[in-house]
């Protein structure tokens, strides 16, 4: 068996960095980009939640910004406790290793079950929902297989290839990636095999709120957790346009992995799979394939992506230095709707970075930001 374990590192958050990085992660308009940022450049959270009612405001927000209250966060950590779950934060040591090292990583989990599967490498499987029995059984070969090698396997609890590869995975190990809260697991058939990963040796894990039922534009933000978690990705069986697909280009965007199996071009499930592997997928008719390719990733540490400090080691608070209306309108007029490189907007307005970072932050706080793949920023068409 490989080691494919990681060192845990990191520092724990104290009960109330906890609750101020809940209160920041659930106030308007705060993502895990904005939060990260936030952080960044004031230090601490509870500084930055000083400061976002006032960045909204100069960012000329329409509405009046709410900032989460201490008691909605200690109300939600009731719930996660009374549920048996938990939360860790990026720079916790239970946070899963390999999702650390995107950009724009969750500052904070609701995981339930063994966070020893944290620690360890992972492998993501995922598929068509209408697996056939074939694919299905390739796709439990590979978890089963892989899982006797020491990698946890990472999926999303879907019906189909998912659903295969999870419970071939139960003993070794896998991790159950959720669109909605922990509490609110789709589909409700996998509700029994949820409870079997969360009671055994797997590990549950979600970025939303307890309470959340999934909705359809939720599903990619697992998928791209999947993918974050993952050394690499096995795709058995996708169709073209499914989320399995997004969940490779997020590996491929990732630096990691994408296995892909080939399948009958009168199949429509392999349209997608098959794609893939016109596009550079490593081929994947054995699970030696998958442990081969993996194997030389799982003796080492990627450097991390810049993310929030961990605690006790923030940078001094800094309240928002206020900017000349004059350099905040050629900062905001150097935007538009098309997306585009902040280094180049730094460049182009001759603005300190500082000051072009400050004002992103207050417009998207106002909603009048968009963010997209691969750090690019836009202003909204209707702004």
């Amino acid at each position: 068996m490989l080691n494919v374990s990681a060192k845990r590192t990191g520092v724990a958050l104290t009960e109330r960095q906890k609750i101020s990085w809940l209160r920041l992660i659930r106030s308007d308009n705060v993502g895990p980009v904005t939060f990260r940022d936030l952080i960044n450049h004031f230090g601490t959270a509870d500084a930055a939640l000083d400061a976002l009612p006032e960045l909204s405001r100069r960012g000329a927000g329409a509405r009046t910004f709410r900032v989460a209250t201490i008691a909605e966060a200690e109300r939600e950590l009731e719930i996660a406790h009374r549920f048996g779950a938990t939360f860790v934060g990026i720079g916790e040591p239970n946070y899963p290793f390999a999702l650390r090292q995107i950009d724009g990583a969750p500052p904070l989990l609701a995981v339930k079950g063994n966070l020893d599967a944290a620690a360890r490498s992972s492998l993501g499987i995922v598929g068509s929902r209408n697996a056939s029995v074939s694919g299905a059984k390739f796709a439990a070969m590979i978890a089963r297989d892989a899982g006797r090698a020491g990698y946890v396997i990472t999926s999303g609890l879907a019906r189909g290839i998912d659903t295969a590869a999870h419970r071939a995975s139960l003993e070794s190990g896998t991790i159950a990636v959720l669109a909605g809260g922990i509490d609110r697991p789709y589909p409700p058939e996998n509700v029994g095999l949820l409870n079997d990963i969360m009671s055994g040796q797997g590990l549950a894990v979600s970025e939303m709120p307890f309470g959340w039922e999934p909705r359809a534009r939720d599903f990619p933000r697992r998928n791209r957790l999947i993918a974050g978690i993952s050394l690499g990705v096995a795709i058995v069986e996708a169709a073209n346009r499914s989320g399995s697909l997004i969940t490779a280009r997020y590996a491929a965007d990732f630096g990691r992995l994408v296995f892909a199996v080939p399948g009958s071009p009168l199949d429509p499930r392999c349209h997608g799979t098959n794609g893939l592997l016109k596009q550079g997928a490593i081929v994947t008719t054995t699970s030696d394939d998958v442990l081969d390719a993996l194997a030389p990733l799982s003796q080492y540490r990627l450097p991390l992506a810049a993310g929030a400090e961990e605690p006790g080691h923030a940078a001094p608070s800094r309240q928002p230095v206020p900017l000349a209306d004059g350099d905040r309108a050629t900062i905001i007029d150097a935007l538009g709707p098309t997306p585009a490189e902040i280094d180049d907007v730094i460049r182009h307005t001759g603005q300190p970075a500082a000051e072009v970072y400050l004002v992103l932050l207050e417009l998207d706080l106002a909603g009048r930001l968009s963010r997209h793949a691969g750090g690019l920023v836009s202003l909204n068409a209707e702004q």
